[in-house]
């Protein structure tokens, strides 16, 4: 979960002028020296961490890398050991090389904690840490967690560098105070310790005191998750771990040679949702809304190097993906159309010898999504009295997906508990959004605990393959602009459903609430009219459509808006949900393009089957013999935009337009 390790000042902060130099210490924790607390992808977060930097620009001389494994660091970086004076060392001898204009990155990926306040400049409150590879336990001597790195500390090198006019980015994959959820099994490994493994006594409680100055100057602080989360690493279909904040900024940063870091963390978190976790990234600091440091990609193909493709899971492919290859990075036409074979963490092979003269390979299509995976169910408590018989022999199989390591990347992982089955994410994580959060199987009237079972799984499957395939059909680079705009407004309820406030834009942070109105302005702003499908994907994985409804049109000329409703009313519990807005370029003589037909799990008897709902029907058919890798389908715009909502029975449903 995302901790406040640099307090931020309420106030305008005026750009700093272009940067003469931007350097960076980059430290990834896994290996811990006393602590029994071991992480498995911090030292490939640091390595990826600085590939990413370098290909922005950046040059290796001036990136330190502190990991405990540096095996593949890039050739010039500067390299040691995470401890905590080599860490305290290179952030001071990083900040003395600095002048006005100059620019300084800290990354960590690693363990958090949090310890209480004996300063009182917390507000009586506690300290946040981060643990370097020699952090220990408690030491009442000192009354200290043993060689933690203290937000005091971090504010105080922050305040001295932004003093001399020098930018900061900090980017922390980690998390910092243990809250109630408890992640009962799965494979991701959340990036906290507990005050119980650090040894800190039950009776030292924190002092009172007055909160320090808040930072001032140019910033921006990202953090890998809310207040309220945890953070998680997993591992990818070659067993290579990562942090899941790390992996996903990297790829966003590769391809967003414009962004601000606002829209940097906007694209990592719809990024991440998509992931193995609802885990949502936070961001602060008067440096949001400035454009990010470097360029990325020109260019949306990968090198292919003696007939191998010189990329691979960490740039968002798999196995199966369909890839066009020509002779130059831009421009011309492709010489031949091949799928992914056997794809590593940083290069793929062929599904046949690519052409000699193929130099460059562009994405055409992601692979169809595997079926859906679970884990073996587990308890959430071993004592509860409860009898699950009934629901674990309906369960299938746990299994894993082709071509994978045994146990990886289930999409679910049954949770037994208060005598019914939870569908948990892959990071095993109970009720993360509050009671209730996680979905349940629940019986409808008339049902046994096998056609419970198989209506949600059912519904499950449906609900993640679309998110998947719709995902991989918008494509991978934020170059591209949309034709499409998207602005929101809050109505929030006033009592009774049917009283609701003044509009307010809506704010993504904020959760709403039970009887609470979205609306969505719709707006073309492309050269060519487009049909405009909205759907909404529910915490339980149902997937409703919301516009067009009664045959309305959803054809936007250029420069035309639709106006969107739709209202949280009682029915599903809280959790994370999404909007998603789908348009398709109109062609004048062809009818109506309505993917909201897509939201039935019976897809393939909707009718008419219009050409785009046609050829995703097929995408999610796992039986169907042609996957559409002949032709390209026609370009697909997706905004995405995800909704919290707060405990209690809420469900969307549709307004008048």
């Amino acid at each position: 979960m995302r901790t406040v390790l640099f307090s931020l000042a309420i106030s305008m902060a005026t750009l700093a002028p272009a940067h003469a130099e931007i350097r960076a210490v980059i430290v990834g924790v896994s290996d811990y020296l006393t602590l029994d607390a071991d992480l498995n992808g911090p030292s490939n977060d640091a390595r990826l961490m600085a590939e990413t930097l370098i290909a922005r620009g950046v040059n290796a001389a001036q990136i330190t890398v502190l990991a405990s494994d540096p095996t593949g660091l890039p050739t010039g970086t500067q390299t040691g050991q995470p401890t905590r004076s080599a860490i305290l060392d290179a952030l001071k001898a990083t900040a003395r090389a600095s002048a006005k204009g100059d620019t300084v990155v800290f990354f960590f990926s690693g363990h958090g904690a949090q310890a209480p306040d004996l300063s009182g400049d917390e507000g009586g409150g506690y300290d946040e840490l981060l643990l370097p590879a020699d952090a220990a336990g408690w030491k009442g001597a000192i009354g200290a967690v043993e060689n933690a790195i203290l937000d005091d500390e971090l504010q105080s090198w922050a305040q001295a560098t932004l003093s001399k006019g020098v930018q900061v980015i900090g980017l922390i994959d980690a998390c910092h105070s243990a809250t109630g959820f408890r992640a009962v099994a799965g494979q991701g490994v959340p990036k906290v310790i507990d005050e119980g493994l650090l040894g800190i006594p039950d009776d030292v409680t924190p002092i009172a005191g007055t909160p320090g100055a808040p930072l001032s100057g140019d910033f921006v602080f990202l953090y890998s998750s809310q207040s309220d989360q945890r953070s998680f690493e997993y591992p990818m279909a070659d067993g290579t771990w990562h942090g899941e904040f790390t992996l996903r900024l990297a790829q966003t940063l590769r391809d967003a040679p414009d962004a601000s870091w606002a829209q940097l963390l906007a694209a990592t978190t719809e990024a991440m949702v998509q992931g193995p976790a609802r885990q949502m990234p936070d961001g602060e600091g008067p440096l949001l809304t400035a454009a990010v440091f470097g360029t990325a990609s020109a260019t949306d193909r990968f090198p292919v190097k003696d007939g191998t493709l010189d990329a691979g899971l960490l740039h968002g492919l798999a196995g199966g993906a369909e890839l066009a290859l020509y002779a130059a990075p831009s421009g011309g036409d492709p010489l031949a159309h091949l799928t992914l074979a056997h794809v590593t963490a940083r290069t793929a092979s062929f599904s046949a010898p690519p052409p000699a003269t193929a130099l460059w390979a562009e994405l055409v299509a992601s692979p169809p999504p595997a079926p859906l995976v679970l884990a073996a169910p587990v308890r959430a408590h071993s004592d509860d009295g409860q009898d699950y018989t009934a629901w674990t022999v309906t369960l299938p199989e746990p299994g894993q997906n082709p071509g994978q390591n045994p146990g990886l990347n289930p999409d679910l992982i049954p949770i037994l508990t208060e005598g019914t089955v939870a569908l948990a994410s892959a990071d095993g994580v109970l009720d993360p959004e509050g009671p209730g959060s996680t979905p349940r199987i629940r019986l409808e009237p008339g049902e046994t605990e096998a056609d419970a079972v198989a209506r949600t799984l059912e519904q499950a499957a449906h609900g993640l393959r679309l998110r998947a395939v719709l995902a991989g059909a918008t494509g991978r680079s934020l170059t591209g602009k949309a034709p499409l705009s998207m602005s929101i407004d809050r109505r929030a309820a006033t009592g009774a459903c049917d009283k609701v406030a003044e509009a307010t834009p809506f704010d993504p942070a904020q959760a709403v609430a039970p009887c609470d109105q979205l609306w969505l302005t719709l707006t073309n702003t492309g050269g060519a009219a487009q049909d405009v499908s909205v759907l909404y994907f529910t915490a339980d994985f149902r997937v409703q459509p919301i516009w067009p409804a009664q045959n309305l049109s959803n054809r936007l000329a250029p420069g035309e808006s639709a106006r969107v409703g739709l209202q949280i009313e009682p029915g599903s519990s809280a959790g994370l949900e999404e909007i998603w807005v789908l348009a398709v370029p109109a062609s004048p003589d062809a009818p109506r393009v309505d993917l909201t037909r897509l939201a039935s799990t019976d897809t393939t008897r909707a009718t008419p089957p219009d050409p785009m709902t046609a050829w995703l029907e097929t995408r999610l058919d796992p039986d169907a013999t042609s996957r559409g890798f002949t032709l390209k389908p026609a370009p697909l715009t997706m905004l995405r935009q995800v909704v919290r909502l707060t405990p209690g029975d809420t469900a969307p449903a549709t307004m008048e337009n």
